[in-house]
């Protein structure tokens, strides 16, 4: 598809941040699984259903723009969540490894935030009333799980310091 205006690079973007949504649905339960605070794993728990949620709404999207909800692998998310693999294998104090998971999730959080504000605003423009507010929906919650993300890592990250300050 030619990107030759901007209805097409918001299809172009919607189909991208389906593949990313899709990719995510598959790492979280990888992520809990590893999570050592019971706080983290939680949190990893209610993203993955607010993920799946996300993920019918993208799909819904598609409506505005009369085209197929067909994904295009996002390399980016891709890339965020292969680092976030190798994070999951490494050898670390149980809380330093939570605390990189946090860091890791909130890589993918700002990503997404990026992503939908962009699509929200070219949503407007082009006058996808529908899909603006799904799309709306979906950083408003990207946005909560990164406060949450925050305000876990202020614990965990203490907790990762007392090993090495003893």
């Amino acid at each position: 598809m030619a990107l030759d205006s901007l209805e097409n690079a918001f299809y172009d973007e919607l189909r991208d941040v389906l593949s990313a949504e899709r990719q995510l649905i598959k790492a979280l339960p990888k992520m809990a699984k590893k999570a050592n605070s019971p706080e983290l794993r939680k949190a990893f728990e209610v993203h993955l259903k607010e993920t799946e949620k996300q993920e019918q709404r993208v799909e819904q999207a598609f409506a505005d723009t009369g085209k197929a909800a067909r994904a295009k692998t996002c390399e980016a998310m891709k890339g965020l969540l292969d680092e976030a693999e190798e994070l999951l294998k490494e050898d670390a104090e149980p809380s330093v490894k939570d605390a990189l998971m946090i860091a890791a999730a909130q890589k993918v959080e700002h990503y997404e935030i990026a992503t939908y504000g962009t699509l929200c605003t070219w949503a407007d423009l082009l006058g996808y009333d529908n899909a603006k507010r799904l799309l709306k929906e979906n950083n408003a919650e990207e946005e909560a799980t990164d406060q949450k993300l925050s305000k876990l890592a202020q614990s965990i990250n203490a907790e990762a310091l007392s090993p090495a300050s003893a």
